[in-house]
């Protein structure tokens, strides 16, 4: 078992933000495990195992516009697939399951900023690093969580919000990504 999984979230901004959606061809989501499904596609399903640590980074196919990823957070997986996946939406567009697994704010040890989600359910969500003090470069942030003792072979679907330069509608997000263990 390789102790790390890589995701890259490939973005078409332009696209994205002039269709007001991360789905028509907008969002590209690979990994480097050996097993998943949905290379390519917002339904990348990432097979993992227990104990192995997940990364997330974000790249901007039109390189003047900067993305980043602004949340991972798992879904509820007791949620009815209508309430998981409402579509793209601004950030302030609450899901069902969110409020259980609403990211906190941390400081790191060096005083750089992370983000954190903790599910009862689920233990430690994914953090983001990579913040430098007094400086920004998203394609630095990678956000990285340890995979705990799952149910295998059930998707545990996770909302990933993405957010594009600024402005009122630069934040969008989607439902239909998944982690699973074997």
């Amino acid at each position: 078992m390789n102790p790390k999984v890589s995701i890259v979230v490939v973005v078409d901004v332009i696209g994205a933000l002039s269709d007001g959606t991360l789905r028509n061809g907008n969002l590209c989501m690979i990994d480097d495990g050996e097993q998943s499904t949905g290379q390519g596609t917002p339904e990348l399903c990432t097979v993992v195992q227990p104990g192995q640590v997940v990364t997330w980074s974000a790249l901007a196919v039109d390189l003047q516009t900067p993305v980043e990823i602004k949340s991972i957070t798992f879904l509820d997986p007791d949620a009815e697939a209508g309430d998981a996946e409402a579509g793209d939406a601004e950030a302030g567009d609450a899901e069902a399951g969110d409020a259980a697994h609403a990211p906190e704010r941390t400081e790191g040890a060096a005083g750089t900023g992370n983000a954190g989600a903790r599910s009862e359910r689920n233990g430690p969500g994914p953090e983001r690093n990579g913040h430098a003090p007094g400086r920004h470069n998203p394609e630095l942030e990678v956000w990285s969580g340890v995979v705990p003792h799952l149910a295998p072979g059930v998707a545990h679907q996770y909302r990933l919000e993405v957010q594009m330069y600024e402005g009122e509608h630069s934040t969008l997000h989607i439902a239909s990504p998944a982690l699973m263990c074997q």
